[in-house]
Protein backbone atom coordinates (compact mmCIF):
# COMPACT_ATOMS: atom_id res chain seq x y z
CA UNK A 1 0.00 0.00 0.00
CA UNK A 2 1.48 3.48 -1.31
CA UNK A 3 1.84 5.77 1.84
CA UNK A 4 2.10 9.52 1.75
CA UNK A 5 2.70 12.54 4.13
CA UNK A 6 -0.95 13.62 5.06
CA UNK A 7 -1.87 17.19 4.13
CA UNK A 8 -2.88 19.40 6.78
CA UNK A 9 -6.54 20.14 4.59
CA UNK A 10 -6.72 16.49 4.72
CA UNK A 11 -6.71 15.91 8.04
CA UNK A 12 -8.79 18.85 9.53
CA UNK A 13 -12.49 17.14 8.70
CA UNK A 14 -11.16 14.16 10.61
CA UNK A 15 -9.40 15.87 13.57
CA UNK A 16 -12.71 17.40 15.83
CA UNK A 17 -11.16 18.80 19.18
CA UNK A 18 -13.82 19.11 21.51
CA UNK A 19 -13.93 22.65 22.99
CA UNK A 20 -13.39 22.88 26.55
CA UNK A 21 -15.95 23.72 28.97
CA UNK A 22 -14.94 25.97 31.25
CA UNK A 23 -18.21 25.69 33.58
CA UNK A 24 -17.04 22.93 36.62
CA UNK A 25 -20.55 22.15 37.68
CA UNK A 26 -22.18 21.89 33.72
CA UNK A 27 -18.80 19.69 33.21
CA UNK A 28 -19.55 17.46 35.94
CA UNK A 29 -23.52 17.11 34.83
CA UNK A 30 -22.97 17.19 31.33
CA UNK A 31 -20.55 13.69 32.32
CA UNK A 32 -23.72 12.54 34.18
CA UNK A 33 -25.50 9.81 32.07
CA UNK A 34 -27.64 8.48 34.38
CA UNK A 35 -29.45 8.76 37.65
CA UNK A 36 -26.91 6.77 39.43
CA UNK A 37 -24.24 8.85 37.72
CA UNK A 38 -26.44 11.84 39.44
CA UNK A 39 -26.38 10.09 42.90
CA UNK A 40 -22.28 9.13 42.63
CA UNK A 41 -21.79 13.05 42.63
CA UNK A 42 -24.09 14.08 44.75
CA UNK A 43 -22.31 11.64 47.66
CA UNK A 44 -19.39 13.41 46.70
CA UNK A 45 -20.39 16.50 47.43
CA UNK A 46 -23.33 16.19 50.06
CA UNK A 47 -22.58 15.52 53.96
CA UNK A 48 -23.33 12.21 55.39
CA UNK A 49 -26.39 13.05 57.28
CA UNK A 50 -28.12 14.97 54.58
CA UNK A 51 -26.77 12.37 51.82
CA UNK A 52 -28.44 9.46 54.08
CA UNK A 53 -31.23 10.95 54.78
CA UNK A 54 -32.24 11.21 50.82
CA UNK A 55 -30.41 8.13 49.98
CA UNK A 56 -32.00 5.96 52.91
CA UNK A 57 -34.75 3.90 53.86
CA UNK A 58 -36.27 2.15 57.12
CA UNK A 59 -35.00 -0.74 59.09
CA UNK A 60 -32.79 -3.19 56.71
CA UNK A 61 -33.82 -1.13 53.53
CA UNK A 62 -35.35 -4.01 52.39
CA UNK A 63 -38.52 -2.57 50.41
CA UNK A 64 -36.58 0.48 48.66
CA UNK A 65 -34.36 -2.80 47.52
CA UNK A 66 -36.79 -4.62 46.38
CA UNK A 67 -38.75 -1.73 44.72
CA UNK A 68 -35.58 -0.97 42.72
CA UNK A 69 -35.35 -4.99 41.59
CA UNK A 70 -38.86 -5.06 40.23
CA UNK A 71 -38.40 -2.76 37.53
CA UNK A 72 -34.42 -4.32 36.83
CA UNK A 73 -36.78 -7.80 36.78
CA UNK A 74 -38.88 -7.33 34.05
CA UNK A 75 -39.06 -8.18 30.26
CA UNK A 76 -39.53 -5.39 27.41
CA UNK A 77 -41.68 -6.68 23.95
CA UNK A 78 -40.80 -4.46 21.26
CA UNK A 79 -43.07 -4.19 17.96
CA UNK A 80 -41.07 -3.78 15.03
CA UNK A 81 -41.15 -1.66 11.86
CA UNK A 82 -43.39 1.10 13.47
CA UNK A 83 -42.96 4.88 12.47
CA UNK A 84 -41.59 5.87 15.12
CA UNK A 85 -40.45 9.35 13.56
CA UNK A 86 -42.17 11.44 16.03
CA UNK A 87 -43.04 10.56 19.08
CA UNK A 88 -45.37 11.95 21.99
CA UNK A 89 -44.38 11.51 25.54
CA UNK A 90 -47.07 13.85 26.94
CA UNK A 91 -50.66 13.29 27.60
CA UNK A 92 -53.64 14.89 30.20
CA UNK A 93 -53.58 13.78 33.57
CA UNK A 94 -55.70 14.97 35.97
CA UNK A 95 -57.44 17.02 33.60
CA UNK A 96 -54.67 19.07 32.29
CA UNK A 97 -51.72 18.83 29.89
CA UNK A 98 -48.04 16.92 31.21
CA UNK A 99 -45.01 16.77 28.74
CA UNK A 100 -43.46 13.84 30.34
CA UNK A 101 -45.62 11.06 32.32
CA UNK A 102 -43.51 12.22 35.64
CA UNK A 103 -43.47 14.88 38.05
CA UNK A 104 -41.76 15.92 41.19
CA UNK A 105 -42.44 13.68 44.35
CA UNK A 106 -43.38 16.07 47.82
CA UNK A 107 -39.83 15.88 49.52
CA UNK A 108 -38.84 17.33 53.00
CA UNK A 109 -36.53 19.33 54.33
CA UNK A 110 -35.03 20.08 50.82
CA UNK A 111 -32.98 23.02 51.13
CA UNK A 112 -30.81 20.77 54.39
CA UNK A 113 -29.59 18.58 50.63
CA UNK A 114 -29.02 21.70 48.72
CA UNK A 115 -29.89 25.31 49.49
CA UNK A 116 -31.56 26.06 46.94
CA UNK A 117 -34.38 23.39 47.45
CA UNK A 118 -37.57 23.64 46.74
CA UNK A 119 -36.99 26.40 44.68
CA UNK A 120 -34.63 24.90 42.15
CA UNK A 121 -37.19 21.78 41.71
CA UNK A 122 -40.34 24.09 40.78
CA UNK A 123 -38.38 26.22 38.11
CA UNK A 124 -36.87 22.87 36.73
CA UNK A 125 -40.56 21.42 36.68
CA UNK A 126 -42.09 24.37 35.10
CA UNK A 127 -39.49 24.82 32.26
CA UNK A 128 -39.90 20.89 31.56
CA UNK A 129 -44.01 20.77 31.65
CA UNK A 130 -44.59 18.79 34.68
CA UNK A 131 -46.00 18.89 38.10
CA UNK A 132 -44.00 20.03 41.32
CA UNK A 133 -45.06 18.66 44.77
CA UNK A 134 -44.43 20.53 48.02
CA UNK A 135 -44.23 18.58 51.39
CA UNK A 136 -45.98 19.86 54.18
CA UNK A 137 -42.40 19.18 55.32
CA UNK A 138 -40.71 21.49 52.75
CA UNK A 139 -37.74 24.20 53.39
CA UNK A 140 -39.53 26.97 50.85
CA UNK A 141 -43.06 28.19 51.97
CA UNK A 142 -46.44 27.94 49.71
CA UNK A 143 -46.44 30.79 48.22
CA UNK A 144 -43.04 31.23 47.32
CA UNK A 145 -42.65 28.14 45.68
CA UNK A 146 -46.28 29.49 43.00
CA UNK A 147 -43.41 32.34 42.76
CA UNK A 148 -40.80 30.56 41.59
CA UNK A 149 -43.31 28.38 39.38
CA UNK A 150 -45.90 30.71 38.25
CA UNK A 151 -47.33 29.38 35.07
CA UNK A 152 -46.58 25.59 35.88
CA UNK A 153 -48.30 22.94 37.69
CA UNK A 154 -48.49 23.32 41.45
CA UNK A 155 -49.51 20.07 44.00
CA UNK A 156 -49.45 20.74 47.87
CA UNK A 157 -49.02 17.50 49.66
CA UNK A 158 -50.66 17.18 52.91
CA UNK A 159 -49.93 15.03 56.12
CA UNK A 160 -52.93 15.94 58.71
CA UNK A 161 -51.84 16.71 62.14
CA UNK A 162 -53.05 16.94 65.36
CA UNK A 163 -53.88 20.32 64.92
CA UNK A 164 -56.48 20.07 62.48
CA UNK A 165 -57.11 23.65 62.06
CA UNK A 166 -53.10 24.34 61.01
CA UNK A 167 -53.55 21.48 58.61
CA UNK A 168 -56.45 23.41 57.03
CA UNK A 169 -54.77 26.58 57.42
CA UNK A 170 -52.28 25.41 55.10
CA UNK A 171 -54.74 24.05 52.38
CA UNK A 172 -56.28 27.19 52.32
CA UNK A 173 -53.22 28.58 51.52
CA UNK A 174 -52.28 26.80 48.89
CA UNK A 175 -55.81 26.82 47.09
CA UNK A 176 -55.13 30.80 47.17
CA UNK A 177 -51.60 30.05 45.49
CA UNK A 178 -53.38 28.65 42.73
CA UNK A 179 -51.90 25.02 43.48
CA UNK A 180 -54.45 22.69 41.50
CA UNK A 181 -54.02 18.85 43.10
CA UNK A 182 -54.12 17.98 46.62
CA UNK A 183 -51.88 15.24 47.52
CA UNK A 184 -53.19 13.69 51.08
CA UNK A 185 -50.18 11.34 52.44
CA UNK A 186 -52.13 8.92 54.57
CA UNK A 187 -48.93 6.28 55.28
CA UNK A 188 -47.19 8.00 57.91
CA UNK A 189 -49.21 7.48 61.27
CA UNK A 190 -46.16 7.48 63.07
CA UNK A 191 -42.22 7.94 61.77
CA UNK A 192 -40.51 4.93 60.56
CA UNK A 193 -37.52 3.71 61.45
CA UNK A 194 -34.40 5.17 59.95
CA UNK A 195 -31.74 4.17 61.08
CA UNK A 196 -29.43 5.81 59.12
CA UNK A 197 -30.62 9.42 60.25
CA UNK A 198 -30.20 7.55 64.19
CA UNK A 199 -26.79 6.54 63.23
CA UNK A 200 -25.58 9.70 61.77
CA UNK A 201 -27.05 12.00 64.94
CA UNK A 202 -29.01 13.56 62.22
CA UNK A 203 -31.42 16.41 63.15
CA UNK A 204 -33.17 19.54 61.70
CA UNK A 205 -31.48 21.40 61.45
CA UNK A 206 -28.07 19.61 61.10
CA UNK A 207 -25.84 19.33 64.53
CA UNK A 208 -22.16 20.49 64.57
CA UNK A 209 -20.53 17.42 66.36
CA UNK A 210 -16.60 16.33 65.88
CA UNK A 211 -17.80 13.83 63.22
CA UNK A 212 -19.52 16.29 61.40
CA UNK A 213 -17.22 18.79 60.90
CA UNK A 214 -14.73 16.74 59.55
CA UNK A 215 -16.97 15.18 56.78
CA UNK A 216 -17.25 18.79 56.18
CA UNK A 217 -13.85 19.39 55.53
CA UNK A 218 -13.75 18.18 51.91
CA UNK A 219 -17.48 19.23 51.08
CA UNK A 220 -16.79 23.45 51.52
CA UNK A 221 -19.44 24.47 49.03
CA UNK A 222 -21.93 22.97 50.67
CA UNK A 223 -21.48 23.92 54.55
CA UNK A 224 -20.75 27.89 52.25
CA UNK A 225 -23.73 27.19 51.13
CA UNK A 226 -25.82 26.61 54.16
CA UNK A 227 -24.12 28.90 56.39
CA UNK A 228 -24.15 31.99 54.02
CA UNK A 229 -27.81 31.49 53.12
CA UNK A 230 -31.45 31.62 54.85
CA UNK A 231 -31.27 29.54 58.23
CA UNK A 232 -32.74 25.89 57.49
CA UNK A 233 -36.44 26.14 58.52
CA UNK A 234 -40.14 24.47 57.90
CA UNK A 235 -41.78 26.96 55.97
CA UNK A 236 -45.00 25.54 56.52
CA UNK A 237 -44.58 25.33 60.87
CA UNK A 238 -42.82 26.38 63.42
CA UNK A 239 -38.82 26.48 63.65
CA UNK A 240 -37.41 22.77 64.86
CA UNK A 241 -35.09 21.79 66.80
CA UNK A 242 -34.66 17.39 67.09
CA UNK A 243 -34.57 14.45 65.25
CA UNK A 244 -37.16 13.72 62.54
CA UNK A 245 -39.02 10.95 63.68
CA UNK A 246 -39.55 13.14 67.18
CA UNK A 247 -40.85 15.68 64.81
CA UNK A 248 -43.54 13.36 62.88
CA UNK A 249 -44.30 11.40 65.57
CA UNK A 250 -45.04 14.56 67.71
CA UNK A 251 -47.42 16.27 65.24
CA UNK A 252 -48.53 13.92 62.93
CA UNK A 253 -52.28 12.13 63.40
CA UNK A 254 -52.25 8.05 64.22
CA UNK A 255 -56.62 8.55 63.84
CA UNK A 256 -56.74 9.64 60.72
CA UNK A 257 -59.80 7.69 59.09
CA UNK A 258 -61.69 7.31 55.74
CA UNK A 259 -64.24 9.74 57.56
CA UNK A 260 -61.54 12.51 57.55
CA UNK A 261 -60.75 11.80 54.27
CA UNK A 262 -64.11 12.55 52.89
CA UNK A 263 -64.29 15.57 54.63
CA UNK A 264 -60.53 16.52 53.19
CA UNK A 265 -61.99 16.05 49.72
CA UNK A 266 -64.72 18.47 50.56
CA UNK A 267 -62.46 21.08 51.83
CA UNK A 268 -60.33 21.42 48.53
CA UNK A 269 -61.59 22.81 45.19
CA UNK A 270 -59.08 21.02 43.20
CA UNK A 271 -58.31 17.37 42.50
CA UNK A 272 -57.68 15.06 45.66
CA UNK A 273 -54.87 12.26 44.82
CA UNK A 274 -54.41 10.02 47.91
CA UNK A 275 -50.70 9.08 47.89
CA UNK A 276 -49.18 5.44 50.24
CA UNK A 277 -51.70 2.95 48.85
CA UNK A 278 -50.57 -0.43 49.32
CA UNK A 279 -53.18 -3.10 48.56
CA UNK A 280 -56.26 -3.42 46.23
CA UNK A 281 -58.55 -3.28 49.10
CA UNK A 282 -57.54 -0.01 50.44
CA UNK A 283 -57.44 1.39 46.77
CA UNK A 284 -61.00 0.55 46.32
CA UNK A 285 -62.01 2.37 49.32
CA UNK A 286 -60.26 4.76 48.72
CA UNK A 287 -61.68 5.01 45.27
CA UNK A 288 -65.09 4.93 46.52
CA UNK A 289 -64.24 8.12 48.95
CA UNK A 290 -64.22 9.71 45.52
CA UNK A 291 -60.90 11.03 45.11
CA UNK A 292 -59.80 11.88 41.40
CA UNK A 293 -56.53 9.92 41.98
CA UNK A 294 -54.57 7.21 43.82
CA UNK A 295 -50.82 6.97 44.21
CA UNK A 296 -49.30 3.41 45.01
CA UNK A 297 -46.36 4.06 46.85
CA UNK A 298 -44.36 2.52 50.32
CA UNK A 299 -43.24 6.16 50.89
CA UNK A 300 -39.97 5.22 49.38
CA UNK A 301 -39.66 2.28 51.73
CA UNK A 302 -39.16 5.02 54.40
CA UNK A 303 -42.00 3.82 56.66
CA UNK A 304 -43.25 0.12 56.84
CA UNK A 305 -39.84 -2.20 55.66
CA UNK A 306 -40.95 -5.03 53.87
CA UNK A 307 -44.16 -3.56 52.66
CA UNK A 308 -45.40 -4.13 49.19
CA UNK A 309 -43.71 -3.09 46.06
CA UNK A 310 -46.42 -0.89 44.52
CA UNK A 311 -44.92 -1.53 41.00
CA UNK A 312 -46.41 -5.11 41.89
CA UNK A 313 -49.34 -4.08 42.90
CA UNK A 314 -50.10 -1.72 40.07
CA UNK A 315 -51.21 -4.93 37.45
CA UNK A 316 -54.28 -5.79 39.84
CA UNK A 317 -55.01 -2.26 40.53
CA UNK A 318 -55.24 -0.89 37.39
CA UNK A 319 -57.22 -3.65 36.18
CA UNK A 320 -59.62 -3.48 39.01
CA UNK A 321 -59.84 0.51 38.61
CA UNK A 322 -58.36 1.69 35.91
CA UNK A 323 -61.38 3.21 34.39
CA UNK A 324 -62.69 4.56 37.64
CA UNK A 325 -59.92 6.66 39.22
CA UNK A 326 -56.12 7.91 37.61
CA UNK A 327 -53.30 5.54 39.06
CA UNK A 328 -50.28 6.92 40.00
CA UNK A 329 -46.90 5.52 41.05
CA UNK A 330 -43.46 6.40 42.85
CA UNK A 331 -41.10 4.42 44.77
CA UNK A 332 -37.83 2.66 43.05
CA UNK A 333 -38.02 5.25 39.94
CA UNK A 334 -34.31 5.14 38.84
CA UNK A 335 -34.80 5.39 35.09
CA UNK A 336 -37.41 6.24 32.05
CA UNK A 337 -37.69 2.70 31.41
CA UNK A 338 -38.79 2.12 34.36
CA UNK A 339 -41.61 5.22 33.61
CA UNK A 340 -42.77 3.46 30.33
CA UNK A 341 -42.83 -0.13 31.78
CA UNK A 342 -45.30 1.72 35.11
CA UNK A 343 -47.18 3.47 31.84
CA UNK A 344 -47.96 0.18 29.98
CA UNK A 345 -48.77 -1.73 32.98
CA UNK A 346 -51.99 0.84 33.66
CA UNK A 347 -50.19 4.35 35.63
CA UNK A 348 -51.59 7.08 34.65
CA UNK A 349 -48.53 9.33 35.92
CA UNK A 350 -45.43 8.79 38.00
CA UNK A 351 -43.64 10.42 40.76
CA UNK A 352 -39.63 10.83 41.41
CA UNK A 353 -38.08 11.72 44.68
CA UNK A 354 -34.82 10.27 45.00
CA UNK A 355 -33.91 11.02 42.06
CA UNK A 356 -34.27 14.67 41.54
CA UNK A 357 -32.88 14.84 44.81
CA UNK A 358 -29.30 13.34 43.22
CA UNK A 359 -29.53 16.13 40.84
CA UNK A 360 -30.51 18.24 43.48
CA UNK A 361 -27.40 17.98 45.23
CA UNK A 362 -24.85 17.22 42.60
CA UNK A 363 -25.74 20.32 40.90
CA UNK A 364 -28.29 22.54 42.15
CA UNK A 365 -31.37 23.81 39.84
CA UNK A 366 -28.77 22.95 36.78
CA UNK A 367 -28.51 19.50 38.25
CA UNK A 368 -32.78 19.02 38.83
CA UNK A 369 -32.62 19.78 35.26
CA UNK A 370 -29.92 17.17 34.39
CA UNK A 371 -31.97 14.86 36.03
CA UNK A 372 -35.41 15.67 34.32
CA UNK A 373 -33.44 15.25 31.00
CA UNK A 374 -31.75 12.09 31.55
CA UNK A 375 -35.02 10.47 32.06
CA UNK A 376 -36.75 12.30 29.46
CA UNK A 377 -34.24 11.19 26.95
CA UNK A 378 -34.37 7.71 28.43
CA UNK A 379 -38.45 7.44 28.31
CA UNK A 380 -38.52 8.64 24.35
CA UNK A 381 -35.65 5.96 23.78
CA UNK A 382 -37.58 3.80 25.24
CA UNK A 383 -40.47 4.28 23.56
CA UNK A 384 -39.12 4.50 20.23
CA UNK A 385 -37.13 1.06 20.89
CA UNK A 386 -40.75 -0.42 21.88
CA UNK A 387 -42.16 0.84 18.28
CA UNK A 388 -44.87 3.41 20.03
CA UNK A 389 -44.85 7.04 19.40
CA UNK A 390 -47.52 7.72 21.83
CA UNK A 391 -48.01 7.02 25.54
CA UNK A 392 -51.53 5.83 24.92
CA UNK A 393 -49.86 2.75 22.57
CA UNK A 394 -48.56 1.66 25.72
CA UNK A 395 -50.14 -1.67 27.14
CA UNK A 396 -49.46 -4.60 29.43
CA UNK A 397 -48.22 -6.46 26.55
CA UNK A 398 -45.05 -4.84 26.27
CA UNK A 399 -44.02 -5.21 29.69
CA UNK A 400 -43.56 -8.90 31.73
CA UNK A 401 -43.04 -8.93 35.52
CA UNK A 402 -40.31 -11.72 35.68
CA UNK A 403 -40.66 -13.36 38.95
CA UNK A 404 -38.06 -13.34 41.77
CA UNK A 405 -39.57 -13.13 44.90
CA UNK A 406 -43.49 -15.25 44.86
CA UNK A 407 -45.59 -15.88 47.90
CA UNK A 408 -45.53 -18.94 49.86
CA UNK A 409 -48.70 -20.97 49.89
CA UNK A 410 -50.33 -20.89 53.01
CA UNK A 411 -51.03 -24.14 54.97
CA UNK A 412 -53.85 -26.09 53.27
CA UNK A 413 -53.26 -23.99 49.85
CA UNK A 414 -53.21 -26.23 47.02
CA UNK A 415 -50.12 -26.32 45.40
CA UNK A 416 -49.60 -26.11 41.45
Amino acid sequence: MKRQVPKPRDLAPLLQFKKPEWNRNKRRLDAALTIEDLRTIAKRRTPKAAFDYTDGSAEAELSIARARQAFRDIEFHPAILRDVSKVSTGWQVLGAQVSLPFGIAPTGFTRMMQTEGEYAGARAAGRAGIPFSLSTMGTASIEDVARANPHGRNWFQLYMWKDRDRSMALVERAARAGFDTLLVTVDVPVAGARLRDKRNGMTIPPTLTPATILDALPRPRWWIDFLTTEPLAFASLDRWSGTVAELLDTMFDPTVDFADLAWIRDQWPGKVVVKGVQTLADARAVVDVGVDGIVLSNHGGRQLDRAPVPFHLLPSVAAELGRETEIMLDTGITSGADIVAAIALGARFTLIGRAYLYGLMAGGEAGVDRAIAILSEQVERTMRLLGVAGLEELTPQHVTQLTRLAPRPSPGERRW
